[in-house]
């Protein structure tokens, strides 16, 4: 007899040695079984007995073996009834101990699933028996922390088999139950990998809410990691899905720059290419702005751009400040293009093309003209007057041009008037730098001077 482990009252346990005892039980109960399948249950509790002294002796390698043995007996007996009820029987005795319940639940995983740890086995069991052992381990590792790795992978197994049979809502709900972020045991890989389940089987359900929540939870400095290129390119593509739903175009422009940005798919003359002419088009979709600009610009630097002269020339069209005609020449390209056709919304994108080439003009004239009569810009940008006026007055709206409109008069004025202290204030400072100038100008004549 020797002493190990404490008791709740904080006094040593006794530890009593059954191997021997355990040794010749288990060796007993296996000739039942070769004897006989149908001994099954006298065997069982044959080691039922054992169990409990093994427990209340607190002999843990004992009793594990004990616990791996009974339900090795009902595998080996095919029966998947005395099996699930053995593991339910086991898993909640008692001041059961968590070295036996993790054994059981390790050798049980073995079953039913394959070596990766989440994908059910296709051979051995029936596809509904292998559920329900998925099932009743992953009730035996509710709640108990030491053994939240195995109840992750579980669940996803569960989830996939619900996909399986055409049950996306419930292979959702499944995933939903577990808030993998939080587990400490598992590897950063294996939980971006699990979110990402998360994420898709949502946008499958098509709860883009919930989609854009799971979403956050991912970590965008892990992903950009070294080896982790399949899981930011996974993610990106499937945040591409849910802002294609919500007709965001420069979120778009920047999904698909992130995975052109990705070494594997530079690598890929057919990906790349792809990923950076759906950058380039969802680019020309997106909403004015100094954000906007900046990518535009930097994308325009690219070297690979040379090797598309429609995404480049498009890219000049929107970066040079004259006046687009519609269509563009490259336009049928950039309707072909299979992002542009994805998610069903492409005559969406072909007015939104519209609408963004006439805010261009209208940006390019504003910067020309002071004033204007309505009747002549409609003329320019080939616009009928009412559509002209709906474009400036929305721009004028969100903030992209300063514009006012004399109807009476038919004149637009691109430039706010200003008051005889602004004109002054303006005066003053030009003849401040004005000033500036002919003294710096002075004291590097004088320097010259000197220096001869």
């Amino acid at each position: 007899m020797s002493s190990s482990d404490k008791n709740p009252s904080g006094l040593l346990e006794d530890r009593v040695d059954l191997s021997a005892e355990t040794t010749s039980k288990i060796t007993q109960a296996q000739n039942l079984i070769t004897t006989s399948p149908n001994n099954l249950h006298a065997a069982l509790t044959l080691l039922a007995a054992l169990e409990k002294q093994c427990r209340v002796g607190n002999d843990l390698p004992s009793l594990v073996r004990v616990c791996e043995s009974s339900i090795q007996f009902c595998k080996d007996c095919n029966d998947d009834d005395a099996l699930i009820a053995t593991l339910k029987n086991l898993s909640t005795r008692r001041s059961q101990k968590s070295k036996a319940i993790s054994a059981m639940v390790s050798k049980a995983i073995g079953w039913v699933l394959e070596g990766d740890g989440f994908t059910p086995k296709k051979e051995g069991s029936s596809a509904e028996m292998t559920e329900r052992l998925v099932v009743c381990l992953r009730d035996i590792t509710d709640g108990k922390i030491f053994l939240e790795a195995e109840r992750a992978r579980l669940t996803r197994a569960l989830a996939m088999i619900k996909e399986k049979d055409g049950k996306i809502a419930e292979a959702a709900d499944c995933l939903q139950e577990v808030h993998v972020e939080t587990y400490g045991s598992l590897s950063k890989r294996e939980k971006v990998e699990f979110i990402l389940e998360q994420m898709r089987l949502t946008l499958a359900k098509c709860d883009y809410v919930r989609a854009a929540i799971v979403a956050g939870k991912i970590n965008r400095k892990v992903i950009a990691e070294d080896g982790m290129e399949d899981e930011k390119i996974k993610f990106f593509t499937l945040l591409s899905q849910y802002h294609t739903h919500e007709r965001d175009a420069f979120e778009l422009a920047k999904d698909y720059h992130h995975i052109y940005s990705t070494p594997s798919v530079r690598e890929d003359d057919v990906k790349g290419r792809e990923a950076l002419q759906s950058t380039v088009l969802f680019l020309v979709l997106s909403p004015y702005s100094n954000e906007q600009q900046d990518m535009m610009n930097r994308v325009n630097n690219d070297a690979s751009l040379e090797k598309m002269e429609p995404c480049k020339a498009t890219l000049k069209l929107f970066l040079t400040k004259e006046i687009i005609s519609y269509p563009t020449p490259q336009q049928p390209f950039l309707e072909s293009l299979p992002a542009f056709t994805s998610g069903g919304i492409s005559s969406h994108w072909r007015e939104t093309m519209h609408t963004r080439i006439i805010q261009h003009n209208i940006r390019v004239a504003a910067s020309y003209y002071r004033r204007i009569h309505g009747a002549r810009l409609a003329q320019l940008l080939n616009l009928d007057p009412v559509v002209l006026e709906r474009e400036i007055s929305n721009m004028v709206s969100d903030g992209g041009v300063y514009a006012k409109i004399d109807r009476p008069k038919d004149i637009i004025r691109f430039a706010a008037s200003q008051s005889a202290e602004e004109i002054l204030s303006d005066w003053a400072s030009d003849v401040k730098t004005l000033l500036h100038l002919v003294e710096k100008t002075t004291h590097l004549i004088h320097k010259e001077n000197m220096t001869q």
